[in-house]
Order: structure tokens, then sequence, then C-alpha cells
């Protein structure tokens, strides 16, 4: 059975960081891309950031630019977002996904496995 499980969410203070990790079993992922979305209170779920099966490219939303940084370790099968200079926007579930596709303009496409999601909390 896959699993991706999430962990490092919680309450920050704005101006705070967190250290957001994806652990993965039942399966390696370490030959697709992963990626990092994320849903807020009364909104859709959008795309956070996604990184190569190698980590050679990275890719970020616009709002998280500078701020976030993902990072992966095929070794263990897991995938991590860096967010640092968190803001009350930020508030949202965070989910882990796997398995996607990157096109050639640089957009990731979610694959079919997704982590149950976990909370990020920035007050203000």
């Amino acid at each position: 059975q896959v699993q991706l499980v999430e962990s490092g969410g919680g309450l920050v203070q704005a101006g705070e960081s967190l250290r957001l990790s994806c652990a993965a079993s039942g399966r390696t992922f370490s030959s697709y891309p992963m990626g990092w979305f994320r849903q807020a209170p009364g909104k859709e779920r959008e795309f956070v950031a996604a990184i190569s099966w190698n980590g050679g490219r990275t890719m970020y939303a616009e709002s998280v630019k500078g701020r976030f940084t993902i990072s992966r370790d095929n070794a263990k099968n897991t995938v991590y977002l860096q967010t640092n200079s968190l803001k009350p926007e930020d508030t949202a579930v965070y989910y882990c996904n796997a398995e996607g596709t990157i096109n050639l303009s640089g957009r990731y496409y979610p694959g079919l496995y997704w982590g149950q999601g976990i909370q990020v909390t920035v007050s203000s």
C-alpha cells in the first residue's frame, strides 16, 4: 500500500519558518517528479512547488518564490519543503504529491498519489 505521510506542520508566528517533510512508503518515487500543494479554507487547492526526479529542476508558485525551497532525498524516498518568512496568507493544509509530470514549460501536473495533508497556521 502506497502512503505519503507529511510532517512538520504547526502553528507559528509571521516571519518564522517550518520544514515540512513527506515520507513515501510502499513505492519508490526516485524516478518521478514530486510536488507540494496547499488548500486554504474556502479556496481551491493550489500548486506550491515541485521538483524533478533528481532535483535538477525546481519550480514555485509566484506567491512563495524566494521564501520556500523544495528538496528531496531519494535514498530516503522523502521530499521536503522549507518554508521561510511565513505570512498569514500561507495558512493552509499542505499536501504532498508524487509521480507527477513536468512539461517543457516547467508546469507540474500532479500524479496519482497524495498525502493526507498537514496543517500550517501562521498568526499575525
